[in-house]
C-alpha cells in the first residue's frame, strides 16, 4: 500500500461504472467489440508539478503544469496556481521512471507546442523557465476492464478531468499490468 498525495477526483466509482456502461446502444456496441465489463479499479499516475514562468515579449506570466512522470508522453495538466490534493492510500501506483531533467526538457517542449498551437505569430522573444516544485502528485484514474475468458480490453477515464483516455494510456496501464502480474508470477 503506498500513501501518496493525489489530485482530488471528480468521479465516483458510481459515475466511472455509468460511464463505462454508457447508454444502452453504446452498451451493446461495447458488449459486442470487447465483451461486458468485468470490473472498475482506480490507478494513480505520478506526475511533476512546474512552476513555468513565460515571458513572450513585453508580457509575463506565471502557470503551473504537471507532467506525466511515468513516460513523459501524456497530456499536461495546467492549473492557474498550486492545485489542491489530499493524502490517499492505493496499492495501484505507476511507478516514477523518468528523471528531473528530462521531465523539466519535456515540460519546456509541452508548454512551448501549447502557447504556438494558440498563435505562432503572437510569439515575440518568447522564453520559459520551469522549476519542479518538490514532491510528485499523483493523478487519480479509473479503468474498466472489459472481456470474454482470457481477452481483455481496457478503458480508462480521467477522474479529474472527467474524460476518457486513449491510446497512450492504455498503452501505458497495459505495460504495468503485465509488469506487476510477471513480478507475481517469480
Amino acid at each position: 500500500m503506498h500513501r501518496i498525495r493525489s489530485l482530488k477526483a471528480n468521479v465516483s466509482i458510481e459515475e466511472a461504472k455509468s460511464q463505462f456502461a454508457g447508454g444502452s446502444l453504446s452498451k451493446f456496441t461495447r458488449d459486442l467489440a470487447f465483451g461486458p465489463l468485468r470490473s472498475v479499479a482506480a490507478i494513480h499516475i505520478p506526475f511533476r508539478l512546474f512552476e513555468v514562468a513565460i515571458k513572450n515579449g513585453g508580457a509575463s506570466q506565471t502557470e503551473f503544469f504537471a507532467l506525466d512522470v511515468v513516460n513523459g508522453t501524456l497530456d499536461v495538466f495546467r492549473f492557474d496556481s498550486v492545485p489542491e490534493t489530499e493524502l490517499v492510500e492505493s496499492r495501484n501506483v505507476l511507478e516514477v521512471a523518468v528523471d528531473d531533467n528530462k521531465a523539466n526538457d519535456l515540460v519546456l517542449s509541452a508548454v512551448r507546442r501549447a502557447l504556438y498551437s494558440h498563435g505562432f505569430f503572437k510569439m515575440r522573444d518568447l522564453h520559459l523557465n520551469a522549476a519542479a516544485l518538490p514532491g510528485d502528485l499523483y493523478a487519480p484514474y479509473w479503468v474498466g476492464l472489459r472481456g470474454r475468458s482470457q481477452e481483455v480490453h481496457l478503458e480508462i477515464l480521467d477522474a479529474v478531468r472527467r474524460r476518457m483516455e486513449g491510446g497512450k494510456m492504455r498503452q501505458m496501464v497495459s505495460e504495468w499490468l503485465l509488469s506487476a502480474s510477471a513480478s507475481l508470477n517469480r
